[in-house]
C-alpha cells in the first residue's frame, strides 16, 4: 500500500486520535474556519515523533519544518507533528516554543513557515485552567502545528475580523459546555 505524501499509516493511534480532534472539534465545531480545505484536499501532513526527550523532538521539528518548505503547498500545506513521549506538562511545552521559534530561525524559515501550539492541558494566560475556552487549543497530545506563512496570509484576507473567530469560539464552547465536549471526543 503506497502512503500519500501527507499521512502516515491509519493503524497509528496517535494519529489516529489527532485526526478524530481534528474532524469533529476543529473542523466540526469549526474552530478554524481554515482547517477545512487542506484537510479534505489531503494537504494535511500527520507525523507521529518517536521523541523522548526534547532534542529527538528538536531534531524531528527540523526535519519537519524542511520537508514543509521543500514541498509544493498542493502537496503538503501544514503538518500537525505529534509528539507523545515528550513534553506532557503544558508549562514545559509552553517553554519550548522558544526552542521551535529558534529551531525555524536557525533554518532561515522565519517568514515563511510558523509553528503553532495545541496541548491535552492549554490554558491561555488569562484563563483558569478549567475555562472551556482553553478546549480551543486543546488536542489529544501535545502537537506543534507548522504552518506556512503565506496561507495564513491567505486565510486572513477573506476575514474582515479574525478577532471574531476567537469570540465565536468562545460562545460555540461555552454552548456545548464539558458535557458536550466530553461527548464530542
Amino acid at each position: 500500500m503506497t502512503e500519500s505524501p501527507t499521512q502516515q499509516p491509519p493503524e497509528n493511534p496517535e494519529i489516529a486520535a489527532t485526526r478524530r480532534w481534528l474532524e469533529q472539534a476543529v473542523i466540526g465545531l469549526n474552530l478554524c474556519p481554515f482547517a477545512r480545505a487542506p484537510y479534505i484536499k489531503d494537504r494535511v501532513r500527520f507525523r507521529a515523533s518517536l521523541a523522548t526527550d526534547e532534542d529527538q523532538l528538536v531534531a524531528d521539528l527540523a526535519e519537519e519544518l524542511g520537508l514543509l518548505a521543500a514541498a509544493e503547498p498542493d502537496g503538503i500545506e501544514t503538518t500537525l507533528l505529534i509528539h507523545p513521549h515528550v513534553l506532557q506538562d503544558f508549562y514545559d511545552f509552553n517553554d519550548f516554543l522558544e526552542i521551535a521559534d529558534a529551531t525555524l530561525q536557525a533554518l532561515g524559515l522565519e517568514g515563511e513557515l510558523q509553528v503553532a501550539s495545541f496541548h491535552p492541558q492549554y490554558q491561555f494566560a488569562d484563563s483558569a485552567p478549567d475555562a472551556i475556552e482553553n478546549c480551543t487549543n486543546r488536542s489529544p497530545f501535545p502537537t506543534l502545528h507548522l504552518l506556512r506563512e503565506s496561507s495564513i496570509d491567505r486565510a486572513i484576507e477573506v476575514i474582515e475580523d479574525t478577532d471574531e473567530i476567537y469570540r465565536r469560539n468562545i460562545e460555540t464552547l461555552r454552548g456545548l459546555g464539558w458535557e458536550g465536549w466530553k461527548k464530542l471526543l
